[in-house]
């Protein structure tokens, strides 16, 4: 059986190399940016909150449905076109 000291030190250098390894040195998040998440969640609320979605979908209508329909189309085509999956 391990005595509580050992566990506790043992716990102490597992939270000292996390904190190195996410210091202000270390710029690179890695997969799952949580900071990109952070913002994106903070914008997206903004957005949200602020009433812009409903401006933003009739404006999208209306390009679909109007004389961007073609361009937009060959956007996505573009895109998809381009995606890695």
């Amino acid at each position: 059986m391990r005595s509580q000291s050992s566990r506790s030190s043992r716990s102490g250098a597992r939270s000292s190399s996390r904190s190195r390894a996410s210091g202000p040195k270390s710029r690179n998040e890695g997969e799952g940016s949580r900071s990109a998440a952070r913002d994106y969640n903070k914008r997206t609320a903004r957005f949200i909150r602020h009433g812009k979605v409903d401006k933003s979908a009739a404006e999208a209508e209306r390009a679909i449905k109007g004389g961007e329909r073609q361009e937009l189309l060959d956007a996505e085509a573009t895109g998809r076109a381009r995606r890695r999956g």
